[in-house]
């Protein structure tokens, strides 16, 4: 999968990617439809960050799920 070009499936399998990665319980509340792809380059960065990492402290986790909700529509 080419990750550089900014198109609605890459935006789809990131927040696929970050959601498994995080293991988020409540999955439903990040669907990959509400991410537009004007946010791509700031999305392409957290997930970057975030498959670099193997474990994150709740305040990371916190600071992360708040940075996808700003990248919401």
């Amino acid at each position: 999968m080419d990750l550089t070009k900014p198109n609605q499936e890459n935006v789809v399998y990131m927040i696929e990617q970050i959601k498994e990665k995080l293991r988020m319980v409540n999955v439903d509340a990040m669907k990959s439809d509400d991410f537009p792809e004007d946010n791509y380059e700031d999305l392409m960065y957290l997930y970057e960050m975030v498959m670099k990492r193997n474990s994150f402290s709740p305040s990371e986790m916190q600071a992360i799920v708040s940075e996808l909700g700003a990248l919401r529509k």
